[in-house]
């Protein structure tokens, strides 16, 4: 049964609850919003949980729902559309796909087209948002290398402009929650320091930095890299890179794009064993594309040619973000790169949360956070998506 939102309170039973470093079969208890009881099937509490309305799992696994901090669109539209519609469509069909919580992630672009993407976020967020939350703003650009531009528009790279980020950090406050930059570029170190000053993670991407260069920038607040091992300087055993500071160094979350395309499912490994356990955030990279056939589209002002699944620029053949939902995400995380369901939840919602400082509300299953879950069959498929106790998906509606 759909959980109805009028409803005060409601009951999910016979699921496999992924809480933390455990797995629950047996029932939770949502009221107004917020989780309020986890019970196991054969414990005491079991038979006195208040039942309203009642959500048979039929043994599925009832996880945190995911947070996405690199995501660019779906379904046919782009966050750069800076448009309710769009917007409406982006968030319907990523939660249709277990995502509650996104960063409107921007291209390189100019000035004037990344402040439509702020004001038409900032509306969005007010105006109640009926799907996956809109959490703020990602942005990825345009303070970025050439020499690894990837499927960036060459023309709009700008060197970093602190007046760009002080001007729309006062006019939209608290908007701008990531950005990712190429730290070796002059400026950047400066800049760096005044984006985590004002709580801003800051991520290397699109980045010819050295290893010592990514340090100069942890010292300054770095905090974070995007899309770890694409379009970044590489590792070698006598120049280690902007991969080996990301390997090694544990101050850096390292954003990963488990599609089987990006990076080898063997090469994810390698990154899941090197940093700890909080420090492994999934991502999507979604672009417009996401949901849709091949065929072809736009990124950026740029032409995007999909086939199988895969996306590259049409003039030049990069890769062009990715047709990823975060499920599928999960799937090839436990079935090929071999980690646990607990590690991926971790991964998808649990870290990136932390990263945003949420974690005390929501990116984990536990009495007291707010009721931001997704149910999913053995197949990995999505069977219902709920935000804050709110039904927002529902693969039966």
């Amino acid at each position: 049964m759909k959980a109805d939102a009028t409803h005060e309170s409601y009951t999910f039973t016979n699921v496999r609850i992924v809480s933390g470093e455990h797995i629950i079969e047996g029932s939770i208890v949502v009221e107004h919003g917020i989780i309020t009881a986890i019970a196991a099937a054969d414990s005491a509490s079991a038979g006195s949980i208040p039942a309203g309305t009642v959500i048979d799992g039929q043994g599925g696994w009832l996880l945190p729902g995911f947070i996405d901090v690199h995501v660019h669109g779906g379904f046919g539209a782009d966050f750069m559309d800076a448009t309710e519609q769009s917007y409406d469509t982006i968030t319907k069909f990523h939660a249709s796909h277990g995502t509650t919580g996104m960063l409107a992630t921007t291209v390189t672009a100019s000035p004037e087209a990344i402040e439509a993407v702020l004001e038409a976020s900032a509306r969005y967020q007010a105006g109640g948002m009926p799907y996956a939350a809109l959490l703020g703003v990602h942005l990825e650009g345009p303070f970025l290398s050439e020499k690894w531009i990837g499927a960036q528009n060459p023309a709009f790279i700008a060197p970093p402009r602190a007046d760009w980020l002080a001007a729309w950090e006062q006019r939209w406050p608290g908007l701008i929650r990531q950005m990712t930059l190429a730290p070796e570029k002059e400026g950047s170190l400066p800049l760096v320091e005044w984006l985590r000053k004002n709580n801003i993670n800051v991520a290397c991407g699109h980045t010819d930095a050295s290893y010592e260069q990514v340090l100069q920038a942890i010292e300054a607040g770095l905090n974070q890299a995007a899309h770890t091992y694409n379009a970044m300087t590489g590792l070698h055993h006598r120049s280690p890179g902007t991969l080996g500071a990301v390997l090694s160094e544990d101050a850096i979350y390292a954003e990963i794009i488990p599609d089987g395309i990006h990076v080898h499912p063997a090469a994810i490994r390698v990154l899941a064993a090197a940093k700890p356990a909080d420090k492994l955030v999934i991502i999507t990279d979604a672009m417009s594309a996401a949901g849709l056939g091949d065929g072809l589209y736009d990124l950026g002002g740029l032409a995007v040619v999909v086939s199988g699944g895969i996306a590259r620029l049409q003039k030049g053949n990069n890769l062009a973000g990715s047709t990823l939902t975060m499920n599928g995400a999960i799937k090839l995380m436990v079935e090929q790169v071999g980690v646990t369901i607990q590690e991926a939840s971790r991964q998808a919602s649990g870290n990136p949360a932390q990263l945003l400082g949420i974690a005390d509300a929501t990116g984990s299953i536990a009495v007291g956070k707010r009721a931001d879950l997704v149910l999913l069959n053995t197949q990995w498929d999505v069977q219902q998506t709920w935000v804050a106790g709110r039904n927002v998906w529902a693969a039966d509606a």
